[in-house]
């Protein structure tokens, strides 16, 4: 009724219909500003994440897990020479999560289930242009410093603008770190056709009970995003729970 009488009065008055162009402006033109071209790249990261929220019914699962024996073996790593990242050690934990949990290594086609047999993990890697999200394939098959080498690879190409299509096409399940930043929890925006993506903060001393007793802990929130489309709460929880318990126990990692 409101809307009706707003046009009938403008009517009145000798105003045009109030029409879509006429809508209020997102932009306060009287403050000082600078209008930025968006870019196609930028233009199609919004079309794809406005259409996976919307169309995507997406559910959260978080836990928080114990790096300390993680960091150790990193600490190795890298006195070899050796230079491994916590994001590589998650990328790899991701993938053999993906295995061993084969109802969450999948993805939504409508008329289909499709479920891959290798865990292609892809890692979300900032450009100056937007993300991009180059694909470490058969990451479960991998050894911790390959999986190194390709992140910093494809990583350092992506920023260059260097990277073929089938280089960040497809994938089974991307990894967002934001931890370097700072951030303790990250709950990212599904990247279609994956039904996952795991969002990861960083890692924060805190009291943590161990064997009954109180100690200080190095812990890092891992969050998962999921199609419930494609997968239930519990392959979700079954996946995370996989995710955690390599991270906890990284010599798993190793076998």
């Amino acid at each position: 009724r409101i809307v009706k009488a707003d046009v009938q009065a403008a009517t009145a008055s000798g105003s045009e219909t109030p029409t879509a162009a006429s809508a209020p402006s997102p932009v306060n033109s009287e403050a000082p500003h600078t209008s930025v071209p968006v870019s196609r790249m930028r233009r199609t990261i919004a079309a794809r994440l406005t259409q996976s929220k919307q169309t995507i019914p997406h559910f959260y699962l978080s836990v928080d897990c114990e790096i300390d024996l993680l960091l150790g073996m990193r600490t190795r790593f890298n006195a070899e020479d050796r230079h491994i990242s916590v994001n590589d050690f998650v990328v790899r934990a991701a993938a053999l999560a993906l295995i061993e949990v084969p109802d969450a290594n999948v993805s939504w086609a409508e008329d289909a289930l499709i479920r891959y047999e290798r865990a292609d993990v892809a890692v979300a890697v900032a450009t100056e242009g937007g993300l991009i999200t180059p694909v470490v394939r058969e990451a479960d098959r991998k050894e911790l410093v390959t999986i190194s080498e390709e992140v910093r690879d494809l990583a350092g190409r992506a920023r260059e603008g260097k990277l073929h299509p089938r280089e960040y096409q497809g994938g089974s399940l991307t990894v967002s770190n934001l931890g370097m930043h700072g951030i303790d929890s990250v709950y990212p925006i599904l990247n279609p056709p994956q039904s996952c993506i795991l969002g990861v903060g960083a890692g924060r001393q805190q009291p943590v009970v161990r064997n009954g007793e109180l100690a200080v802990g190095t812990v890092m929130t891992c969050t998962l995003a999921a199609d419930h489309r494609a997968l239930d709460g519990i392959a979700g929880a079954r996946l995370l729970a996989a995710v955690k318990r390599q991270l906890e126990d990284p010599r798993q990692m190793l076998l």
